[in-house]
Parts: structure tokens; sequence; C-alpha cells
């Protein structure tokens, strides 16, 4: 199905009933990358809005759109849905998407879930320290599923590696959208809603001490590690990560 906002067609795919529940992919891939999500999240009572953001996917992008915030494409499929708010769940890129929009329209997030995410908060502290982690051009030089996602999972399985190249590497270099805001440490620490932070042991974007600074620095926030995944957990331990997930919507 698709959503008219100004300037595109967002592709948008729907399971289940219930509460609903966002899902924001990864810079690299789409929504279809939440296959192993969809029906386990549907079959617990939730109604799973997975969309793909310009530039990836099935959405339509006019030729000569102004640029427009990925925040505020996901506020207009939200009203567009009917929805006055939602639980928020995005990976990689797509929880930095979910920040900014709960930075914008706080009140329509029920909970926010932010998965293997360098958050892309701007303090310079933080910068560096993403500097260090993924030294440039060293970094951007290794094979795609080298950066994100973990050895044991590489090593495990060849054809989930290559399917997930198959949806991930379709969209990989694809143009990020404009922020809403500027994500700062002391914007995170305004966040009210209940927020859980995962990410995996290997992830070599947003290691668990990365996590951990997010963790301290938003109120309440809780914080899982999964062990042998990289930086795509959801897509390498599909039921830890659900179960994880689950978990912590059944409180919220």
């Amino acid at each position: 199905m698709f959503a008219k906002v100004p300037g595109a067609r967002l592709w948008y795919e729907e399971s289940g009933a219930g509460a609903p529940l966002v899902m924001l992919h990864a810079g690299s891939g789409n929504s279809a990358l939440w296959a192993g999500q969809r029906e386990p999240f549907a079959a617990a009572g939730y109604r799973c809005i997975a969309y793909d953001r310009r530039g990836h996917g099935r959405t339509e992008v006019e030729p000569r759109a102004e640029p427009v915030a990925a925040s505020q494409d996901l506020n207009l499929l939200v009203q567009e849905l009917g929805l006055d708010s939602v639980h928020l769940l995005g990976t990689a890129a797509g929880g930095i998407v979910a920040f900014d929009f709960a930075l914008s329209h706080p009140k329509r997030v029920k909970s926010l879930v932010v998965a293997n995410s360098i958050g892309g908060v701007q303090d310079e502290d933080y910068q560096r320290l993403q500097r260090r982690l993924r030294p440039s051009p060293q970094f951007d030089a290794l094979p795609l599923e080298v950066r994100e996602l973990g050895p044991a999972y590489r090593a495990a399985n060849a054809a989930g590696v290559a399917r997930w190249l198959e949806l991930a590497g379709a969209a990989h270099g694809a143009a990020r959208q404009p922020m809403a805001n500027r994500i700062t440490w002391a914007a995170l620490g305004g966040l009210a809603m209940p927020v859980l932070l995962l990410t995996g042991d290997a992830d070599l974007y947003a290691p668990p001490p990365v996590m951990e600074l997010f963790r301290e620095r938003i109120p309440g926030a809780k914080g899982v590690v999964l062990e042998g995944c990289g930086h795509s957990a959801f897509w390498e331990s599909p039921a830890c990560f659900n179960r994880a997930v689950l978990d912590f919507l059944s409180g919220n």
C-alpha cells in the first residue's frame, strides 16, 4: 500500500491488529528486512507497520522533490493511518529517525526501541568517539557484510548472509533524509517515554559501551546486549531480539 506525502508515495505494509508498532529499517535495505519480526509481533497482538523511507524499497519519490525530514514523513504516515500514538522500533539509521521523531512528537510515542544505532548524536565528544571506532577510509573499505553482520553469523549462516546482502545491498548508499532536530545528549535527556536500547556484543558501530552512553543519559532507559550479534541483531538472532522487544513492550 502507498501513503501520499509531499513529494513522494511511501510504501508500507501492515500485519496483525492491536496497539500500533511502526518499524524503521536501517540505512541499508528496506522494510522487507523485518520479515523475522512482523509475524511474531503480530501474533503477540500488535498492529505492525513497516514502511520504506525515501530512497529505499518501493517508495516512489517525485523528480525534483524538496528534501523532507524522515521524521516528518513518519508523522504524516501516522496521521494518514489515523493513529494518535505508536510504539516505535528503529534499527541503525532507523533508530536515528526514531529519536528524531520522539524529540519532535513525544506525545505520539508510547514507547521507543532503538537497536544497534549510533543514534545521530552531534556532540563533539561523541563524534570523536565515532571517528575512533570507524576510522575512514579504512572502515568504509570493508565489505558491507563485514561491517554490518557479526562474525558468528557470517561463519554459521552463508544463506542468511546472501539473503541479507540481496536486501540490504540494493539500498546501501541511498541519500539520507535530513533531520528535524539537532540530536544531542541534552535533548535525549529530556525524553520521558519508556526506552529500550539494544545492541550486539560484536557490533562495530554501536558496541555495548556506546549503548551504555545512551542508557546513562536517557532517564529510565533499559539496555540489552545480544550475544554473538553484530550491527543487524534483528536479522542475525531474531528469536532473542524479538523476545527482548516483546518483553519490553508488554510492560508498556
